[in-house]
């Protein structure tokens, strides 16, 4: 006997929010006919707060793209002119759908929101401060429909002089490699090389290559497996919770891959919120994932004895970072 659909997901299918291999990925050995669906549909997700100019250069450059059939900015937070514009944008756009007003409830929260607004088989997150290069999104999604799911697809995100950033492909993220990685100590220390996360300066591959974790900076998702395993971990409020995704795509032994010719540029640092707020919340996230990860006490009293070391590095870090105020949106 075949398993019922849970009335959630019949409300999805009724609504032609859920497609029928969705629907089947979420509850395996159902029946199910639905007309088919544009297999190949991409929905962008962008998480605004405070985001500052560049993010109409970033939605200007998503709303070219015509693989993108749905464009789902969910604002936390901004300045009275750039809702205006966000508005503006929303009324001009059939494709475009705006959620304002609920407040600033974490990158997580939003980006969970986002996917289950989407009505597109394929999920691009994006941040309000990367722009889309020519063909990336295709690229994510050719590559991710002919890997085995669960997969995750990360860009090569680029600088805005076209050198690759940290973090568009890393290795294992553990309490040493991040200690490594956060205080630049294999810059200093040449055999510590072997203990960094951030791998942008190794030889760039021809093709896709499988990593433990991608930046959250702009990735390619299926709806259906980004639900599967739960969406984000919303106890991450901002930051770390891109590491998770991928671990936990892992974990269920899904890949994640580095793709090298789908390109973004990432400007970075353009947010106004107070740089001491973002290294607190990294520096929280990061013990958290790893406490999450320990699957002893030993391990767990370890991270215990590290954390304080960990969020004060990410703290120190804050120290060095100018804010940015909201009045440098459209002087």
């Amino acid at each position: 006997m075949k398993p019922a659909l849970p009335p959630t997901i019949s409300d999805l299918l009724k609504a032609q929010r859920l497609a029928a291999g969705e629907a089947e990925a979420l509850v395996p050995g159902t029946d199910i006919v639905l007309p088919a669906r544009d297999t190949r549909g991409v929905a962008v997700v962008i998480i605004a707060y405070h985001s500052g100019r560049i993010l109409f250069d970033s939605i200007e450059r998503v709303l070219a793209e015509a693989a993108v059939k749905q464009l789902i900015l969910i604002d936390n937070g901004s300045s009275e002119r750039t809702i205006e514009l966000l508005r503006e944008i929303d009324e001009a756009y059939e494709r475009v759908l705006l959620v304002q007003g609920h407040g600033n409830i974490g990158f997580a929260r939003a980006a969970n929101m986002g996917t289950q607004l989407a009505s597109q088989p394929w999920v691009v997150f994006l941040n309000p401060d990367a722009i889309l290069c020519d063909g990336a999104v295709e690229a994510l999604v050719d590559t991710a429909l002919s890997t085995p799911r669960p997969c995750l697809v990360g860009a090569r995100v680029l600088n805005p002089d076209g050198s690759e950033q940290r973090g568009s492909r890393r290795g294992e993220v553990t309490p040493i490699t991040t200690l490594v990685s956060l205080m630049r100590l294999s810059r200093y220390l040449p055999f510590l090389r072997g203990f960094e996360i951030h791998r942008e300066d190794e030889l760039l591959p021809d093709a896709p290559v499988p990593v433990a974790a991608v930046s959250g900076a702009c990735f390619c998702i299926a709806r259906a497996d980004f639900l599967s395993v739960g969406g984000f971990d919303t106890r991450f409020f901002l930051h770390v919770e891109d590491v998770d995704l991928c671990w936990r795509i892992r974990k269920k032994g899904g890949t994640v891959l580095f793709h090298p010719k789908a390109e973004v540029i990432h400007e970075g640092h353009t947010s106004r919120v107070d740089p001491l707020f973002v290294e607190t919340n990294k520096g929280l996230g990061l013990v958290y994932y790893f406490l999450k990860r320990a699957d002893t006490i030993w391990r767990k009293l370890y991270i215990m004895a590290l954390s304080p070391l960990i969020v004060g590095v990410s703290i120190l870090r804050a120290v060095m970072r100018r804010r940015l105020r909201d009045t440098d949106d459209f002087s």
